[in-house]
């Protein structure tokens, strides 16, 4: 009983693990194309699957502008409309033309610095993606946490429960996703068409009370004149003040992250997607054109109909402008109507958040050797950015405020990056007046993100926080995942090939000598080929091959070796170049096995020396206790011992 107790229990987590990796059991070239995994929709689905972030903001913030900058809110938000539509838009519409796989400017960026700085650049970038996007999976729920507890029909029901209702809503987006992009997408076309139709309605409602009360313009026109004194002081003070509106800016980063879920044209190719861009820079542009519209017209319409006292924290407008205006001017049966599509698009809003992660995260970690295998399948991820969801709402009580700082400062340096990126494609192309353009757009991003970093110090803690944790967790795995074969395709030139056939034809063993390169000459090979014969015994009638490594960059991960085959005189040497030196020199034994049918044989030198220094050369260098590491390799991708290459040590 007991046996068949833990054969079902075994059954069963077999099964789970099946479930979970059901994507990565899926055949895919290369080290991630989850363009080939993904249905392809179209442009107008794939906006509203961003927009349930960009499009949410809408929730908070008309009343974000107004605590800012009080009676100059709509200047301040015209500032922000401005940058979103003759900055933002333009660097990522060149960022989608640049970039169309969904690496955003990351991937523009990450051949600026070579080997390991590269990485670790990388690295310091995706942890301000992970600001940014656990941050707005959280406080999206906790703000729609936030307007389902003032909502007056229900406050005293679930007044005080805002951690329990928060995760709640976490979970449940989690769900969706471990369900599919394709339900996903779908929510969100039906939250966003609704959500949109109900703030057209309230808008063009508040602002008819507008016009039919010229007393409140009025009063506005004074209080203007009074506090600020002339329109070139409105404009100075709006500029200085519009930082504290970037949250605004959001969804830009996301739109080119989903970019392969974008249907193209059936022309496309893999390395000229056209329509793909096309389609997406028609979701950017309708995006931002549809939110620069509902940006001014709600600023406008909360800072004239809304006492100045109702936005302050506790008010009946903190933070839900807007809903305020709808139970105000429609009652609170189209007010609890609009709460509800608000409370669903802020809730979903960490969908387009989530469906970034999923796409940016596997294209550089498991490259990198940073991550597990499976950090490559959409379910595993799924459960651990949830689980991390849970850590920071729980860190931060599920405040909205506690987080602000956080997703502005996660936004706002991703922009920055995204316009140095295009600047400097600008000027390797030798586009003088895109240089110029660009470059200033990013002066005014770099203004904006020191701003926003010293008024809200807290954001760029909690960045360094998930910075640390990624290169943390990053090396470990870096190091777990060191001795696997690492190679992905094996390639061999004629002269490589002919070395080999004449190996098998001549004798029935394959003995390859590993070298390390240094002149070249004769003379080398033949001092090397004597100690080896030497110390380990090799018939003078049995001939050798000379197995040379290179290492490149060592801190690349995965690769295709390309082996070539030099004569030196007499000698024969196949040459290559890789990051790690015993993991390409395992992977060509199996290449030589699986070609030729039989087991060739490798020979290496003792080395002398402390093994950690070597251990530690191994991982950042690629070489370190050649033979040792080898046989390790070997023995981790070939279980049965007698189908292993055979190693050779002397000395």
């Amino acid at each position: 009983m007991a046996k068949r107790s833990r054969s079902a229990a075994l059954l069963q987590r077999r099964r789970l693990a099946h479930w979970l990796l059901e994507e990565e059991h899926k055949t895919k070239e290369g080290p991630y194309t989850k363009d080939e995994v993904h249905h392809k929709h179209q442009w107008w689905q794939v906006m509203c699957l961003t927009g349930v972030d960009y499009f949410s903001t809408l929730g908070y913030q008309p009343g974000i502008a107004a605590l800012a900058a009080g009676s100059l809110s709509p200047i301040a938000t015209l500032i922000l409309v401005l940058l979103t539509l003759f900055g933002a838009l333009p660097i990522y519409r060149r960022v989608a033309r640049i970039s169309p796989h969904g690496e955003g400017s990351i991937a523009m960026l990450e051949h600026l610095l070579s080997w390991w700085q590269g990485k670790l650049f990388v690295l310091c970038l995706l942890g301000f993606v992970a600001t940014d996007f656990i941050i707005t999976i959280t406080l999206s729920a906790a703000d729609a946490t936030a307007h389902i507890i003032e909502n007056p029909i229900v406050s005293n029901f679930v007044h005080g429960q805002e951690v329990p209702i928060t995760l709640i809503l976490i979970s449940l987006l989690g769900a969706v996703f471990l369900r599919g992009f394709r339900e996903a997408i779908g929510l969100a076309v039906i939250l966003v068409g609704i959500y949109l139709l109900l703030n057209v309605v309230t808008i063009s409602v508040a602002l008819i009370q507008v016009f039919q009360q010229p007393i409140v313009i009025s009063n506005w026109r004074t209080a203007l004149f009074t506090e600020h004194g002339n329109p070139l002081m409105m404009l100075a003070i709006s500029a200085l003040l519009f930082p504290k509106l970037a949250l605004g800016l959001s969804g830009f980063e996301t739109g080119v992250a989903v970019m392969p879920l974008v249907k193209g044209h059936p022309t496309d190719t893999e390395a000229r997607p056209r329509g793909r861009i096309r389609n997406t820079h028609k979701l950017l542009a309708t995006a931002a054109i549809i939110m620069s519209g509902f940006l001014i017209t709600s600023s406008f319409a909360t800072i004239l109909l809304i006492p100045a006292a109702e936005f302050q924290p506790g008010g009946s407008a903190s933070g839900r402008a807007l809903a305020y205006l709808a139970h105000e001017y429609l009652g609170n049966g189209f007010g609890t109507v609009y709460d509800l599509s608000t409370i669903s698009i802020l809730w979903f809003a960490g969908a387009s958040a989530m469906a970034g992660l999923l796409n940016i995260v596997p294209r550089y970690l498991p490259r990198y050797g940073m991550a597990p295998n499976w950090a490559r399948a959409t379910r595993p991820l799924v459960l651990v950015f949830t689980a991390l969801a849970f850590v920071v709402t729980l860190i931060f009580r599920a405040s909205v405020e506690a987080q602000g700082g956080a997703y502005a400062t996660g936004v706002l340096v991703l922009m920055t990056s995204a316009a140095f990126a295009v600047t400097l494609a600008a000027h390797q192309n030798g586009e003088k007046r895109g240089r110029l353009v660009f470059g200033v757009i990013t002066l005014v991003f770099i203004y904006t993100t020191i701003t926003n970093i010293i008024e809200r110090p807290e954001g760029i803690r909690i960045a360094a926080f998930f910075i640390g944790t990624i290169i943390l967790t990053s090396l470990v795995s870096r190091v777990w995942r060191s001795t696997e074969l690492r190679v992905e395709h094996i390639e061999m030139d004629e002269a490589a090939r002919r070395f080999i056939a004449e190996e098998e034809a001549h004798q029935g063993t394959i003995r390859l000598i590993a070298n390390r390169l240094n002149v070249g000459d004769e003379t080398e090979y033949f001092a090397k080929e004597q100690e080896v014969r030497e110390d380990n015994h090799i018939p003078p009638t049995d001939s050798v091959l000379f197995l040379e490594i290179q290492v490149a960059d060592a801190s690349e991960f995965t690769e295709t070796i390309r082996i070539q085959g030099v004569q030196v005189g007499e000698y024969r040497i196949l040459r290559a170049q890789s990051a790690a030196v015993p993991n390409a020199i395992a992977a060509i034994l199996f290449y030589i096995r699986d070609q030729t049918g039989k087991l060739p044989h490798a020979y290496f030198g003792w080395i002398e020396g402390n093994p950690i220094q070597y251990l530690l050369r191994f991982i950042l260098f690629g070489e370190g206790d050649i033979a040792v590491v080898t046989r390790e390799v070997l023995r981790k991708a070939e279980r049965k011992p007698q189908r292993r290459p055979v190693i050779h040590v002397g000395g």
